[in-house]
């Protein structure tokens, strides 16, 4: 089993190949896998050898990031990450308030004469002022940036913390030099210009960038701590024939627990006394209890709803299914593939080819060129660095995710950052969960079929008054049918349940049974051929029976079925349409599953799968090279919406779900998984379009500022040129990021 630990630091793709590389070099370490998004890092031992924890943090440490200690689910630890995370959030709010308003501030004293109530102010003190506030917002406001680029030139590599720190540090050093030393530049026969604004603006705003995208990655991690919160703290044992509670962690495999009706099982175990339906969705998906009786598995955290029993204790801690399946969510996020941005993989290369062009222009001008300065040397080395800095490209995928998100959150789509906007455009496969997805989740009358001599208001009557005093939840669904159809029902005296089969009691002094086709024939009453064969036929199609009986003579019995949402079929089919295959994935009976994949024109069918396998058969599609969307709303989809590229929650549906899956829908019309897809690749499309108008700037904008042109039609771009450029580069990803809102999906 892996071993997780939680590293702290980490903002981009080259972080997360760092910190991989680094910890596939701790002894025993067969594997590393880091997932930027919860921050995590998994690791696989050699076989036979064990990992030394102690190693790992020095080795975390010494590569420059924070080692948050070991993540431990299963026994209800608190992620030191998101604790890390949340005080990371709250200095980056600060930060980013603090540096827009310094730099408004900055930006008046450089414009000096603007503002009638700055002009008498001697420029040389307006120039010191700016010098010292500039200082605080790229030391202080941009810290972040300074330690990230110090980490990869300690790594022999550069990302865009090696960017904005460059263009920052040029900024403000050439502007200081104005200052102190303006005669350099008034050599060069210049008017000496300052840009103190501009370094400033190039922290803030790509800080700014930071802000968004940290808004926007979600609460993936939060999945684990909301599958805790569904085991009971406490459980009641028997001992010497008294019950006693004791804290779950207290229990010991042998031990005798005993559950009330509406209470959870603690752990997993075995019926030794009693009988009772229990609620095992959370496992299963099934929206129909499933009845226990001695002999039969219950497990942790499914709710026992009617009847009381007890269980020998099987399971405890990891090994319950209830662990299994927490285990099963933190290692699928764990594997999850780190996003490899296209701008940090660009930067890699980018940052050390800026600066040899910087210098190489400082060499030229100050060496090769007639008439060689210094001061012009400097100032179009200058340029060039300011003209490269990547504010546009430190905005290009969060303003393209603020526009989005924001534009999917008034349609009720909720996407977790721009990891899944990278991924749905390759989507190949959309996954469905059946029950609560394709399903409404709960059970309603589909039909009503009486015997000769009874009608349809009748047997609903007798069915519906019996139930009134039932518990099990097939008896919601004909109590609610009889309340539409507006029936007066009768009182039932001497009711009684027989668990696993129906109920009994008297109307008007007369005996009436309800239940399965077994409990009648075990009271010798007779159901006619033709009722059973359609009852059979309606079970291939996914209902669920109920047959009444009254003074000993069949009335009919009733369909039940948990029927396709409205908006399913005609989603299916747009998926369909762009291209994708769409497949079910359920826990149901293969026939029931069939049935529902027949109605909303599904071929293929996944059925009578469990939550471990529902996850081994999203990988088993990917090991086969397709790019997988899950669909799901359950407790027990969890696993596969983790492991799938893409998970889409409905969000009516667990909140683990939700917190486990990349994008939620709120609400349960499953045409928002289709209007979910395109939104995604519009906006990805946004993203590769600013990164594209971010480089180009720099790719035209470079050569400018190294003075290509000037032989010919002497052109040189000076940095007061070379910060506009900067600066519209930045307004033209932030306008073509807002076209999102006029686009309709």
């Amino acid at each position: 089993m892996a071993e997780i630990i939680a590293v702290g630091g980490m903002t981009c793709a080259a972080c997360v190949r760092r910190v991989e590389l680094a910890l596939q070099k701790v002894p025993g370490v067969a594997e590393a896998r880091v997932n930027l998004a919860t921050g995590h890092a998994s690791l696989v031992a050699r076989p036979g050898a064990a990992i030394d924890l102690r190693v790992v943090g020095e080795t975390v440490t010494n590569a420059g990031y924070d080692y948050l200690g070991e993540v431990d689910a299963e026994a209800g630890s608190n992620d030191p990450l998101a604790v890390a995370r949340q005080e990371d959030l709250r200095d980056l709010q600060r930060k980013v308030v603090a540096g827009a308003g310094l730099t408004l501030v900055i930006f008046a004293g450089s414009m000096q004469s603007w503002f009638p109530w700055l002009r008498d102010l001697p420029r040389r003190l307006v120039l010191l002022v700016l010098g010292g506030l500039t200082f605080v917002v790229v030391f202080w406001v941009g810290s972040r940036f300074l330690a990230g680029a110090w980490k990869a030139l300690q790594q022999k590599t550069a990302d865009m913390n090696t960017l904005v720190a460059i263009g920052a540090l040029a900024a403000y050093g050439y502007s200081l030099l104005a200052t102190f030393f303006p005669v350099m530049f008034a050599g060069a026969g210049l008017r000496v210009q300052v840009y103190f604004d501009g370094a400033a603006m190039i922290v803030t705003l790509v800080l700014l960038g930071r802000l968004l995208e940290a808004r926007a990655r979600g609460k993936t991690s939060q999945a684990v701590k909301k599958l805790l919160d569904l085991r009971p703290l406490t459980a009641r044992v028997v001992r010497d024939g008294e019950p006693l509670v004791l804290p779950v962690d207290q229990l010991e495999a042998g031990d005798v627990v005993q559950v009330r009706p509406g209470e959870k099982v603690p752990v997993d175990g075995e019926v030794v006394s009693g009988a009772s339906a229990v609620d095992e969705s959370l496992l299963t998906g099934e929206s129909l209890p499933v009845s226990k009786t001695v002999g039969s598995q219950v497990f942790a955290g499914t709710m026992n709803q009617l009847g009381s029993f007890t269980f020998l204790v099987t399971s405890l801690g990891r090994e319950t299914m209830l662990a299994q399946i927490i285990r099963l969510v933190e290692e699928a996020q764990g594997s999850k593939a780190p996003i490899q941005r296209f701008a940090d993989r660009v930067a890699a290369v980018f940052v050390p080819v800026v600066l040899v062009i910087a210098l190489l222009t400082f060499a030229v001008w100050n060496f090769l060129v007639p008439e060689p300065l210094f001061g012009r040397a400097l100032l179009n080395a200058v340029s060039v660095l300011i003209i490269a800095c990547p504010c546009a490209m430190g905005l290009a995928t969060p303003t393209a995710v603020m526009v989005g998100t924001g534009l999917g959150a008034e349609q009720g789509i909720l996407l977790k950052g721009g990891e899944v906007l990278e991924k749905v455009h390759r989507l190949t496969v959309v996954v469905f969960d059946k029950t609560g997805t394709l399903t409404a989740g709960k059970l309603r009358v589909a039909g009503i079929y009486p015997a000769a001599g009874s009608s349809a208001d009748d047997l609903l009557t007798q069915a519906a008054a019996l139930e009134h005093a039932s518990e099990h939840p097939l008896a919601a669904a004909i109590i609610a049918e009889g309340k539409k159809k507006q029936l007066e029902l009768p009182e039932v005296d001497g009711f009684m349940a027989i668990p696993g089969l129906g109920v009994k009691g008297k109307l008007a002094g007369h005996e009436v049974l309800l239940g399965n086709e077994r409990f009648l024939s075990g009271e010798n009453i007779t159901i006619p051929d033709e009722l059973i064969q359609r009852a059979d036929f309606l079970a291939t199609e996914g209902h669920s029976c109920v047959f009444v009986a009254r003074q000993g003579r069949l009335s009919g019995f009733l369909a039940l079925a948990d029927l396709p949402r409205d908006a399913a079929l005609p989603a299916i089919a747009e998926l369909k349409t762009m291209g994708l295959r769409v497949l079910m994935l359920t826990g149901d009976q293969q026939q029931t599953a069939e049935a529902v994949g027949k109605a909303l024109g599904i071929d293929d069918i996944l059925a009578q799968v469990l939550p471990g396998d529902k996850s081994g058969a999203i990988k088993r599609l990917q090991d086969s090279g397709q790019v997988v969307a899950m669909v799901g709303d359950g407790i027990n989809d969890a696993p596969a919406l983790a492991a799938a590229d893409i998970g889409i929650a409905i969000g009516a549906g667990s909140d683990v779900a939700v917190e486990a899956s990349d994008i939620t829908l709120v609400g349960d019309n499953l045409q928002s998984v289709v209007r979910a897809i395109r939104l995604s690749k519009a906006t990805m499309k946004v993203i590769r379009q600013n990164l594209f108008w971010a480089f180009f700037y720099n790719s035209v904008g470079i050569p400018l500022a190294a003075g290509v042109l000037y032989p010919l039609f002497g052109i040189l771009l000076n940095p007061m040129f070379a910060a506009a450029a900067m600066a519209l580069s930045s307004v033209s990803v932030v306008s073509n990021s807002l076209r999102l809102r006029h686009q309709h999906f």
